[in-house]
């Protein structure tokens, strides 16, 4: 749908020169499953925290953050993008980096105590995959472990799943990338819809 424009003014928001949106379709977060993996990510991490480590340990604190930054970025990331792909990608990164982050925690956790890291194809963390396929994932799904389980098997839970979200995230960050090479953000694009409308004017 083209605009008319007479004379030329200012661009509203929502308008769309030859069907190109100058402002994108706002994210919606919770139709991400990196989300819904982050979201359990950080209920177990909070859970783990408060029972397997000594409250005045600073690694609860830096823990539960990089869980929760992880959760927020994601959202906030989505919520961006109506306005600015590269704030949207920014913050997608910082998502990203939070997960690294604990990752290294629960690893640390782990091999300081001499236990045991699952291997990548090892019954236990193939099972832990089985249940990250469900859709839409929910802490419910690891409730019964995480009450019931040794903190071994917890945080290898945790690693299996931060694993998960982080290919995920790398996938969603290299989509996002494209889309801001095709499509720019929104300077490229209100500055094609000024050229666009300029063009549209001469010709009438």
């Amino acid at each position: 749908m083209c605009i008319s424009i007479k004379p030329i003014g200012p661009i509203k928001l929502m308008d769309k020169i030859n069907d190109d949106p100058i402002i994108l379709p706002r994210g919606n977060y919770q139709q991400l499953i990196s989300y819904h993996k982050s979201e359990v990510i950080y209920e177990i991490t909070f859970r783990f925290c408060e029972k397997h480590l000594k409250k005045n340990d600073r690694t609860i604190d830096q823990m539960v953050q990089s869980a929760r930054s992880g959760k927020q970025n994601i959202i906030e990331g989505s919520k961006a993008s109506l306005t600015s792909k590269e704030t949207e990608i920014k913050l997608t990164n910082v998502a990203r980096a939070s997960l690294e982050e604990l990752l290294e925690d629960y690893r640390d956790y782990l091999r300081v105590r001499d236990l045991m890291i699952w291997e990548k194809e090892s019954k236990e963390a193939r099972y832990v995959r089985m249940l990250g396929r469900k859709t839409p994932l929910h802490y419910e799904t690891y409730r019964q472990f995480v009450e019931t389980r040794s903190a071994e098997v917890i945080a290898n839970i945790a690693i299996c799943l931060i694993h998960q979200a982080n290919y995920l995230l790398d996938k969603q960050i290299r989509s996002l990338e494209n889309d801001f090479l095709k499509t720019g953000g929104l300077r490229e694009r209100m500055t094609r819809a000024r050229i666009q409308a300029r063009d549209q004017q001469k010709r009438r």
